[in-house]
């Protein structure tokens, strides 16, 4: 068990340097250059005005970190690069404070319509009648309060625009995500070390957001799923999880936050000694990773790399499709200042990969009644092609390929 158990909580918190720190956020020039590039974005896609609603999308375009409410609070972003902000009255302070594009904040009041005061500002603006995009996380209360009061407008999905802008990591973002990804391998390595025969997943879990708060996320784990034994064979856990046994399957899948961005990685391994059902599929899920990594290719895909691993498993006799002992779900997800965002790394994603792409390869295995093995680590795409931002697992033997 070549860097599993033989640790404390005590000594593996005890070791721990904050680095975090060192991370630098995402700076108010960064912004500006988003609305510039939406903006161009909407002139290519003759977008009249986009609706981005408090949430991740706000944030990511003006700054502005807002979560979202029963209120209508949000920006309408037209191809001039001009946002006008939509509050009510009595958070037009703070809307000021947090706020790092500038815009004119249009309030209402708690008896009026924000709904109105939309179709108002859009007529201010010139757009008089035709398609108005809504970003897609707008709750469907404040889209039905907006057809209502109007019928001069159609409104229609924004993903094409938010979603080609925030699919495209800037160096900045990927520097971000390279840090928060590499604090959460440590923590993934020195979970394995505290590991004993009766630990429980509460015990694992609450270690690992207490690492991760020690090397500088405020939040600690953003999430964790910590799995022994069969319960691994369910791929987001179970109600009651059990406590450790000697040659059990362990997964582990966990992340943090810092700087608005996110780390997710999983790691599986037997602690003892693995059977040859065990040590099979463990080799089978690593072959499936590479083989989606070797897909993903410029110019390839997003359905591509599913459909890549799927093929490793079905020449190994499982599948196909979703069907178990196999993979019941997609091959991977996008990541950034969401856990899981555009783009899908599933058959019906015909999203063509760019520079800049940053996104999840986990191709799960499931088997019935026995265990799960799920290897999670993520790619940026590069000018040259895919690259990890953490190696993938190196052998059962030693999944954390230590240097003997």
């Amino acid at each position: 068990m070549t860097g599993i158990g033989g640790s404390t909580i005590a000594e593996e918190l005890q070791i721990i340097t904050p680095s975090l720190h060192n991370i630098q956020p995402i700076k108010k020039e960064e912004f500006k250059k988003r609305i510039e590039r939406v903006s161009k974005l909407m002139k290519v896609k003759k977008a009249q005005a986009v609706y981005v609603h408090a949430g991740t999308n706000l944030f990511y375009f003006t700054g502005t970190k807002w979560s979202a409410s029963e209120r209508m609070v949000g920006a309408i972003i037209f191809p001039n690069g001009k946002v006008a902000y939509i509050a009510p009255t009595f958070e037009k302070g703070t809307v000021l404070d947090f706020m790092l594009i500038k815009g004119d904040v249009h309030c209402w009041e708690e008896h009026e319509s924000p709904y109105e005061l939309f179709i108002k500002i859009l007529k201010e603006n010139n757009v008089k009648s035709g398609e108005v995009m809504i970003d897609e996380a707008t709750p469907f209360f404040i889209t039905d309060g907006i057809a209502k009061v109007q019928s001069s407008y159609i409104l229609v999905n924004a993903k094409p625009i938010i979603a080609g802008c925030r699919m495209i990591k800037s160096k900045n973002e990927i520097a971000i995500m390279q840090g928060v990804m590499d604090v959460t391998l440590k923590v993934q390595k020195a979970a394995a070390r505290i590991l004993h025969v009766g630990i429980s997943a509460k015990e694992v879990t609450d270690f690992i957001n207490e690492a991760h708060k020690r090397y500088g996320a405020p939040s600690g784990s953003y999430f964790c799923i910590v799995l022994f034994g069969v319960d691994s064979s369910f791929p987001h856990g179970v109600k009651s999880p059990k406590n450790l046994e000697m040659n059990e399957m362990v997964l582990i899948d966990t992340g943090c936050m810092f700087h608005d961005y996110m780390s997710d990685i999983t790691r599986t391994y037997v602690f003892g000694e693995a059977n040859e059902l065990q040590r099979d599929i463990w080799n089978i899920e690593k072959e499936a990773q590479q083989g989606a990594f070797k897909e993903a290719q410029l110019g390839n895909s997003c359905e591509d790399i599913d459909i890549a691993s799927r093929k490793v498993l079905e020449s190994h006799n499982l599948g196909p499709d979703y069907k178990l002992p196999g993979l019941p779900h997609r091959v991977g997800h996008g990541i950034g200042l969401e856990i899981h965002e555009h783009p899908y790394i599933v058959k019906n994603d015909k999203t063509v990969l760019q520079p800049g792409m940053t996104f999840s390869v986990e191709p799960m295995i499931c088997v019935p009644n026995k265990f799960g093995i799920r290897h999670e680590d993520h790619i940026y795409m590069t000018s040259e092609g895919p690259k990890w931002f953490t190696e993938p697992m190196y052998s059962i033997d030693n999944p954390f390929g230590i240097k003997i």
